[in-house]
């Protein structure tokens, strides 16, 4: 059988460089003739597009609240498939998972039998080291640290007192990457700014320094594993379903790879950008309204009177429309911003639902965590990471639509999050997982 380099990079916390460092390896690995597939722990749509970027092949997200054990060892074999290298980048620390360690980075390199190198924030540290890495080491013996790399190192003299450090416990060091400001990215919103993924040049510096510092060769020797069966069997026939999905670089961009697959075993996918003044194509069987930025372009989505227009005659047809955290908001009456520390401006949108969208410094409050709920004689999971949120203006004389069901989070508490539904329009702002669901099902019930 054959064997290809396979690893999960994690680190002790967030912010320590993991998605610098995947980055870099995933580019190194590329320039040295390799297809690499990329896998993303958790509900990340943004780290993901870093991932494809360089890769050439769409990123692939793990989850172990969205999705059962076995669905998740199945994605990860399928999409291996032709692939020479699988890195998968963890999320937060190694063993932060919704609940204690489940859901964690270290929950999906046990589940894939994978090894972890380990990335560590190095800054202003030297033997303290130590006592973190022996702990990350010992702590399960059902997950293997195949190694570690140091990032933010001052110099090579602190890395040399590192490498000792390793040296005393036994660990294999595959390096370090320097401190240097031009490899740190900024942070906005959700996540990491995609709007400005940095160009030829600053990945292309990315590859010159882990080369520099790093050691390819031996990281790639201690991660090689047997390639992974996929158990699917061929491809199945596709369905007869005309889709429309919204999709652009902000507005609607939060898009899962595999939800895309299931669409296309459904029927034939086609895309269109909701800031751009057109209407709809005369059969529409589906029209997926994915997350995204929606507020940062909210004018340019009003003025689209076409594509409103098309979309609200869509709905009242009876067409069917599944909306997620952005598409609820593009279906809403409007978003509602501050003028004034006593008044208020309204953006018009799509009107589909009795709801406003608020913008206002006031009601700004960060919702996130997993959610689950039972619709349609489905139990359903997703993720929830949003600032905005649904209101009735004051003075407003309509009524707000009721939720059609109740959303939980991942303990089992009771949520604010509705899940709104007028004709065939379902929406949330719950990103919902479909990989073990029926699509259709959803607009039976």
């Amino acid at each position: 059988m054959k064997n290809i380099p396979q690893f999960l990079i994690a680190a002790p916390t967030s912010g320590a460089g993991k998605t610098t460092v995947s980055r870099g390896l995933m580019a190194l690995l590329v320039s040295m003739g390799k297809t690499v597939q990329p896998y993303k722990c958790g509900p990340d749509y943004i780290d993901t597009k870093y991932h494809t970027a360089v890769c050439g092949r769409s990123s692939v997200n793990l989850d172990t609240f969205m999705a059962s054990e076995e669905h998740v060892r199945e994605l990860y074999a399928c999409y291996a498939k032709d692939a020479d290298a699988l890195v998968v980048e963890g999320m937060m620390g190694m063993y932060d998972g919704y609940e204690r360690d489940k859901g964690s980075s270290a929950e999906i390199a046990r589940l894939l039998d994978i090894p972890v190198v380990l990335v560590v924030d190095a800054k202003s540290a030297a033997y303290s080291m130590a006592p973190l890495l022996k702990g990350f080491m010992t702590f399960r013996d059902d997950v293997q640290i195949a190694g570690v790399i140091f990032n933010k190192v001052g110099s090579p003299r602190h890395f040399s007192m590192l490498q000792e450090v390793c040296e005393e416990l036994g660990l294999t060091c595959f390096g370090y990457v320097p401190k240097q400001k031009e490899l740190e990215q900024n942070s906005r919103y959700l996540g990491l700014d995609f709007s400005q993924m940095g160009g030829d040049d600053s990945l292309n510096q990315l590859v010159k320094t882990l080369k520099q510092h790093i050691d390819v060769k031996l990281l790639l020797k201690r991660v090689m594993r047997p390639v992974p069966k996929c158990p699917r069997g061929g491809a199945k026939k596709a369905g007869t379903w005309n889709i429309l999905v919204a999709s652009n670089e902000e507005s609607f961009s939060f898009l899962y790879k595999e939800h895309l697959d299931i669409l296309r075993t459904l029927g034939k996918v086609k895309y269109f950008n909701p800031e751009l003044n057109k209407a709809f194509p005369k059969k529409v069987d589906l029209v997926y309204l994915p997350g995204g930025y929606p507020e940062k372009h909210a004018e340019r989505l009003s003025r689209a009177e076409k594509t409103l227009n098309a979309l609200r005659d869509y709905v009242e047809a009876g067409g069917r429309v599944l909306a997620e955290c952005g598409g609820l908001i593009y279906l809403s009456q409007g978003l509602v911003y501050d003028s004034s520390p006593t008044s208020f401006s309204v953006c018009p949108l799509a009107g589909i639902f009795n709801v406003y969208i608020s913008m206002r410094k006031v009601d700004r409050k960060l919702s996130l965590g997993y959610r689950r709920f039972e619709y349609g004689g489905q139990a359903l999971r997703g993720h929830e990471f949003h600032y905005t949120q649904y209101m009735q203006p004051e003075g407003g004389d309509m009524l707000m639509p009721p939720s059609v069901a109740k959303v939980y989070d991942a303990r089992g508490n009771l949520t604010k999050t509705p899940v709104f539904r007028y004709k065939n329009v379902i929406a949330s702002y719950t990103h919902l997982y479909w990989g073990e669901i029926d699509v259709k099902q959803l607009f039976e019930h």
